[in-house]
């Protein structure tokens, strides 16, 4: 055996950047651990995460470029692959312009900085991403009502959290990491659980609120009218720091007392009552919300309610409340990715930038407009794609849609470890490093306060991580880069006074923290305020006050529906081993969770014939897909509960099995489904059918 070097680096497997320190021997990574000294993860480390060896080293992972010919995928250097992309590119945009390109990403491997920057200079307006119903909503909302996104504060220490359609312990999502809550949690603060499933959160809580699926924006109006009918609310901070406070007291004690909130949500009102009472009395306290409550008609209107509750009850910004990190003085994604340098003529061309003018502001499209222009040419057709590190074959809803959208491109080229379903439809196949390949200021977008050192611990083929892509490819294209992706890093890091080299010796950063930053300049707000009536909303003619919109499809919106389609799909249950369509080609993990799961509680199922374990078809009016039953008394009766991002890598045709399970199938994605001003798309619910699988 040769030298072994243990390598501090950060996870990138999720959403979550732990810590890791990587054993590389012989030029090969053969552990990885969580590193003790993080200063976000303390040396925890999840499932995803230990079993990284088993996705780099992957006998199918494909570690040098392809080109498609005639059917069939060959192997072709990276000079001849750069090549062909950039001059496929240049044609498109001398005949059809650089808006006729749309340029899409994933959620994970942290290449926003390099892939916007590369989309602005190529020109064009259409950047597809998840963020129209994850995450940027809930930064698109924050910042037009409070300036940023308020985080859980759990280094302040909360005597009380609601955990609100969350589970942190299996998804570590963003900012936070499950380990922050569970110590906070072990300390004795109290516990609130908003979810429409008895999960590990539930369990352990002192109060849980099982609403019905997709109604948060109706319980967070519920909070507020018994903060309001009991005057519980922080009066000096809502007459000194609220805008339009009474105009928003008016509507909630107009349109939501408390019988028609339990009505809409299916929880006791004195439960809401006793828990929008533990919150509001017991400080500090802060909601940490998932994006459950972001993927419905109502994103922008819950993530802007919550928001008010952290204000009307003086969380906002307060130690151990939700709180306006500063980050660190490094460059922004935003400067880096030079976003005010997309002409304003080429903005204005952005694919459903007039309608979703939320969406538009934080600079995506929602996908919807992506399928209709490559399929019906409005208002104009795009020709050509590149698709990096995202699957949207199985992960956005109206998936037929997607497949057939992304089947009729011109032009498509695929960044990503493996052939996936979408992968496959692609012309250009570029091989991407993991996070073991990769070096970068790690967590550079996030709102908790820090960026870490992701280093690169090997390098496997020919695969170049993400950011060296975007590079060489923009040389090609004539725009402005750096020789190397280290001197990139050095730019972003030029404010802090580190170069690249000597931030990977001191591993992280970590922004100076001042509480109540608004007495001294108010919020980032054209008010300077917390703008409960939104000027801009106001001003881009939607309504300025949030408020609850039932959801499309349900048995309040649609009754005619329910003697085919009984219940309500509750689709993307989480799960420790995968992140959203990824690693299922990894044995480990697989093991754990060998199929799909559609949770059923035993009640419906008898009424069905279904057994624990059998397959289930699920229906909607949009089609069928089939899952593994798992009877579970934990959900409501007229609840059926399955996973998402399931296709077969084991499948070895091109589709892979992307049809069978695919619980986005279901999913509409109509216009008229949407959030007004996000453009997020109802992903988590539908009606549905179940029925036991009989061939």
């Amino acid at each position: 055996m040769g030298e072994i070097k243990k390598i501090r680096t950060a996870c990138r497997n999720c959403h979550g950047g732990c810590g890791v320190i990587a054993t590389v021997s012989d030029g090969k990574v053969i552990k990885v651990e969580g590193d003790p000294e993080s200063p976000i993860s303390y040396g925890t480390l999840c499932s995803k995460g230990l079993a990284v060896t088993q996705m780099a080293y992957h006998p199918d992972r494909i570690l040098h470029p392809m080109k498609k010919v005639n059917g069939q995928w060959e192997r072709i250097s990276w000079d001849e692959a750069l090549d062909t992309v950039a001059t496929k590119f240049k044609e498109v945009i001398a005949a059809h312009g650089p808006e006729a390109i749309v340029i899409g990403q994933g959620t994970g491997r942290d290449y926003e900085s390099h892939l916007y920057r590369f989309a602005n200079m190529l020109g064009t307006p259409n950047v597809l991403t998840a963020g129209h119903m994850c995450y940027v909503s809930r930064v698109a909302s924050t910042l037009i009502t409070c300036g940023n996104l308020p985080i859980c504060d759990y280094r302040g220490e909360p005597k009380l959290i609601v955990m609100w359609a969350c589970n942190p312990q299996w998804t570590n999502p963003d900012e936070y990491k499950g380990v922050d809550f569970w110590k906070a949690y072990k300390k004795g603060a109290k516990l609130i659980c908003i979810d429409p499933r008895k999960g590990f959160v539930a369990k352990r809580a002192h109060l849980w609120l099982q609403l019905r699926p997709g109604t948060d924006a109706a319980l967070a109006m519920g909070f507020h009218r018994v903060i309001m009918e009991e005057e519980l609310f922080d009066r000096e901070f809502t007459a000194q720091y609220i805008h339009g406070w009474e105009a928003f007291r008016e509507r909630v004690m107009k349109d939501y007392p408390l019988e028609r909130v339990e009505e809409i949500t299916w929880v006791d009102k004195d439960l809401i009552r006793q828990a929008a009472r533990l919150y509001a009395t017991t400080k500090p306290a802060c909601i940490h919300w998932g994006v459950p409550t972001e993927q419905t008609n109502n994103c922008t209107d819950f993530t802007r309610t919550a928001t008010g509750l952290m204000a009307a009850t003086g969380n906002l910004d307060a130690p151990g409340g939700n709180v306006l990190y500063v980050n660190p003085p490094t460059r922004t994604v935003a400067e880096f990715a030079r976003h005010k340098e997309l002409s304003l003529e080429q903005r204005a061309k952005r694919l459903g930038g007039e309608q979703y003018k939320l969406g538009a502001r934080v600079a995506f499209i929602t996908p919807k407009v992506a399928w209709e222009s490559i399929l019906e040419g409005k208002p104009y057709q795009l020709k050509a794609g590149l698709l990096c590190g995202t699957n949207p074959v199985i992960t956005r809803d109206g998936a037929r849609e997607a497949y057939a959208a992304l089947q009729a491109l011109d032009f498509l080229v695929a960044i990503d470890f493996f052939l996936t379903p979408t992968a496959e439809l692609a012309d250009i196949f570029l091989p991407a490093g993991t996070w073991l390949e990769q070096n970068h200021v790690a967590d550079n977008w996030k709102r908790h306060g820090f960026v870490v050192a992701r280093q690169k611990c090997v390098e496997i083929g020919e695969a170049w991580q993400d950011h060296k892509i975007f590079m060489e490819l923009g040389k090609r294209m004539g725009q402005q880069w750096w020789d190397t992706v280290e001197e990139s890093l050095d730019y972003l890091l030029e404010p802090a006074g580190v170069t690249w080299e000597e931030f990977k010796k001191i591993g992280w950063l970590q922004g100076e923290m001042v509480y109540h930053k608004y007495k001294e300049r108010g919020f980032s707000t054209p008010t300077r305020k917390v703008e409960l009536w939104s000027t801009t909303l106001e001003k881009w003619g939607f309504d300025p006050l949030p408020k609850y919109v039932e959801l499309p499809e349900s048995p309040v919106s649609t009754p005619e529906l329910l003697e085919r389609y009984p219940y309500i799909l509750n689709a993307g249950l989480r799960t420790p081993t995968f992140f959203h369509s990824a690693n299922r080609q990894q044995p480990w993990l697989r093991e754990i969770r060998p199929d799909p799961i559609v949770e059923i509680h035993p009640e419906t199922a008898r009424k069905h014939g279904i057994q624990d374990g059998d397959w289930v078809y699920i229906e909607s009016p949009r089609g069928r897909v089939k899952e593994r039953a798992k009877l579970y008394d934990g959900i409501n009766p007229q609840v059926v509960v399955a996973e998402h991002g399931w296709w077969y890598p084991e499948i070895k045709d091109p589709g892979h099995g992307w049809d069978i399970s695919n619980i986005n199938i279901l999913m509409d994605n109509a216009h008229r489904t949407m959030d007004p001003a996000m453009g997020a798309t109802n992903i988590r619910n539908c009606l549905c059918s179940i029925a036991r699988v009989e061939d």
